[in-house]
């Protein structure tokens, strides 16, 4: 419990607060490591240094004439900084040291931000942790090489991006646009080749890691070989709670807090159907707003059409979005829990189905593509339960299935 509280809103704050002044304290007190440098000669000095929120030479602390390298792309703006990495005939205006400084500081950042509550993405920090680290090789190189320190930042960029990004086309795109020149076209293309090629060799992409580090069922665009030895009916999850036509309000009561289930089937059952039929699907937030709004009967009869008059248009609406009825919201009383409320109006009654027999690979290729949340699975002989269960996204991960049919893979092979 304690945990679970640690992991709540307070704790996103509390995470992003400290990442912001961890942040902080490195933007402002790594500068102070740096010496201040001599304005180059053949700078006006009105350039050199600059004032101002942007700029190449930033004069932190330091005296006329001079400026501060690390402070040059720590108090910068994200462009200014990519942009003086990336300038040309500039080798001598960072240091080797202040460019492994802030390789190390943009590089450990990037990896503590990433994920935390605040809109903040990978792309730039990964340019500017690539064009450093590009920039360091080149100063290490510039006695060996007559390639400007810029080309060599650019090229460290691309590799940074298609190692983590595992994009090559686009990102080609992109940093011709960044350079405007088309004679950095094969460099860039073999570097990002050569940088996905080798960090496909180890894992899947960072996105991908994110994903699976989160605990998100993510369904591949085409299903795996093993698929085609199962069919649905062994991978269905039970066990499977049904609702009746007319139902019990303290049995949805039940089920509501027993389970976290977002779908559940509705049978019509004797004396409204000759036998047990499967008439839909209804969803737990709809369930929600019926129970919430109190319509119930004393006998077990159905209300009809006439119950949705009653509520307004927008009630189920938003209970898809996420901001409708919660379970806390309800205040049944207990006379009320023996009382019967009519599913039908908020059933829907032509859910997707797929008969038991059915692949498991045609079933996951029909879910992701059809976008589904729920397919359920229907019996293939008569005389049985009108629905054997229902696949859910988790019904197709390769933990869950191969937890259950670990041998499958083997007989692949």
């Amino acid at each position: 419990m304690l945990i679970a509280k640690l992991r709540g809103p307070i704790f996103k704050v509390l995470l992003v607060a400290a990442v912001s002044l961890l942040t902080s304290c490195c933007s402002y007190g790594l500068p102070w490591l740096s010496h201040c440098i001599p304005c180059p000669s053949y700078l006006e000095a009105d350039r050199c240094p600059t004032v101002g929120r942007s700029g190449n030479y930033k004069n932190f602390q330091c005296p006329a004439g001079h400026y501060n390298d690390l402070a040059s792309l720590f108090l910068n703006t994200n462009d200014d900084a990519i942009r003086n990495l990336f300038s040309s005939g500039t080798s001598k205006e960072f240091h080797l040291s202040t460019l492994l400084v802030f390789f190390v500081a943009i590089y450990c950042l990037g990896i503590i931000t990433y994920g935390i509550a605040v809109p903040s993405g990978l792309f730039i920090p990964v340019i500017l942790a690539g064009a450093s680290y590009g920039r360091l090789v080149g100063n290490l190189l510039g006695a060996l090489s007559d390639l400007d320190t810029g080309l060599f930042a650019l090229l460290g960029a691309a590799s940074f991006l298609g190692g983590t990004m595992r994009m090559t086309v686009s990102l080609c795109v992109i940093l011709l646009e960044l350079t405007n020149n088309l004679l950095m076209l094969p460099l860039v293309m073999l570097v990002l080749l050569i940088s996905k090629t080798v960090a496909d060799s180890f894992n899947q992409g960072v996105y991908d890691q994110i994903v699976k580090l989160k605990g998100l069922p993510y369904l591949e665009a085409h299903a795996e070989p093993y698929m085609k030895n199962l069919v649905a009916s062994d991978v269905v999850s039970g066990p499977l709670i049904t609702f009746s036509g007319v139902e019990k309000v303290g049995n949805i009561m039940h089920a509501l807090h027993l389970t976290r289930h977002n779908g559940f089937p509705v049978i019509d059952e004797p004396p409204l159907t000759p036998a047990p039929e499967l008439c839909g699907l209804v969803l737990r937030s709809h369930l929600l707003v019926l129970l919430k709004g109190k319509k119930f009967t004393k006998q077990k009869t159905m209300a009809g059409s006439d119950i949705m008059r009653r509520f307004k248009a927008h009630d189920f609406a938003k209970a898809g979005s996420g901001k409708g009825v919660k379970l806390e919201d309800l205040d049944i009383k207990e006379e009320e829990m023996e009382m019967f409320v009519d599913l039908h109006p908020i059933t829907n009654t032509s859910p997707y189905t797929v008969v038991e027999t059915m692949s498991l690979a045609k079933a996951a290729v029909l879910f992701r593509q059809l976008a589904l949340r729920h397919l359920c699975v229907v019996p293939k002989t008569p005389g049985r339960p009108p629905i054997v269960g229902i696949l859910t996204r988790h019904d197709f991960m390769p933990e869950h299935v191969l937890g259950l049919y670990p041998h499958v893979v083997n007989r692949h092979k």
